[in-house]
């Protein structure tokens, strides 16, 4: 029976992630335990700040005051914290500390995911942002009165409210951590796939002598592979509805909505007739008043829209 030990009274998104990948990695490695913990599983989660019973704990999270990924102790919380990632001197780039979660993923992130590259993208993704709030370091400007609604606080409503005294709050953990399981799930295979697509793009790109435009033959996931590809200005992609192909623009970065290069103008927010007519393409359907996609019924279609945009002048 290994022991998952954390702290007791409030949780919050960090310990429950963290229990979450640990559960994970024991699901993975020893015979795929349930996730409902207790004597049938093989493991089980204790919440407590008794010292002989944290120092008895197989894996330690979030309490203790020790971090020695060595020895499975996975805390934050003692003078001098546990470290922080490096940004790398990337623009924009914060060394963002590490929290329980983040210390937890950091040793087993690339078992979990089959690779580094796959892991990172979940660190870069979930985990840092859980790291960096519960560090006290916002990543967002709060500009207005209306805010993001962030996973942390779906957590927060899972703990129970001041009027809920008779809810047993470590039921409630548990139940956060079997949600958290199921998001991390998620996001590993996205991670996974993210890793293929991205593979796949490259060599594509690699093969096309015009790289400005770029012909997909699966609706990949594509804009942080192609946002560092400078001379690709728009993706032709077959979308997963009605046979029809798409046309999208590339965004300038990833931290904002302009494009490289826009539609013109005058395609925005037309539909069928309208478009066919200004364009001249018999078969196009829409132009997004944003100017960052185009639809055709037909490959041909889409690539001549493409083509157009790619030589306008608006």
């Amino acid at each position: 029976m290994k022991k998952l030990v954390t702290h007791d009274g409030s949780f919050h998104t960090d310990d429950i992630f963290a229990a979450a990948t640990l559960i994970l990695y024991l699901e993975k490695t020893n015979n795929g335990f349930s996730a409902q913990g207790g004597p049938a599983s093989g493991w089980e989660i204790i919440r407590t700040r008794n010292p002989e019973t944290i120092e008895s704990g197989d894996y330690v999270f979030d309490v203790g005051g020790i971090y020695d990924e060595k020895n499975n102790r996975f805390d934050h919380h003692q003078k001098g914290g546990a470290g922080r990632r490096v940004s790398s001197g990337v623009e924009g780039g914060v060394d963002i500390e590490y929290a329980s979660f983040g210390l937890v993923w950091e040793k087993f992130g690339k078992e979990l995911t089959g690779s580094s590259e796959s892991a990172e993208l979940i660190d870069k993704k979930l985990v840092s942002p859980i790291d960096a709030l519960d560090n006290g370091f916002d990543l967002v400007e709060k500009k207005y009165e209306v805010f993001p609604y962030l996973i942390q606080d779906f957590f927060r409503v899972m703990r129970p409210t001041w009027r809920e005294t008779e809810t047993d709050i470590d039921l409630m953990f548990l139940k956060s951590v079997a949600l958290a399981k199921e998001i991390l799930l998620r996001e590993i295979v996205y991670a996974q796939d993210i890793k293929f697509a991205n593979e796949a793009i490259l060599l594509i790109y690699e093969k096309t002598k015009d790289k400005r435009i770029i012909i997909f033959d699966k609706n990949y996931p594509s804009s942080d592979v192609l946002n560092k590809l400078p001379e690709t200005l728009f993706v032709v992609y077959p979308r997963d509805i009605n046979n029809h192909w798409g046309v999208k623009a590339i965004r300038q970065d990833s931290k904002t909505f302009n494009n490289r290069k826009n539609f013109p103008k005058s395609w925005a927010g037309l539909q069928g007739e309208e478009l066919q007519k200004i364009s001249g393409i018999s078969d196009a359907i829409f132009c997004h008043r944003g100017l960052f996609m185009a639809v055709a019924k037909s490959k041909e279609g889409a690539i001549k829209l493409a083509q157009i945009a790619l030589e306008s002048k608006e």
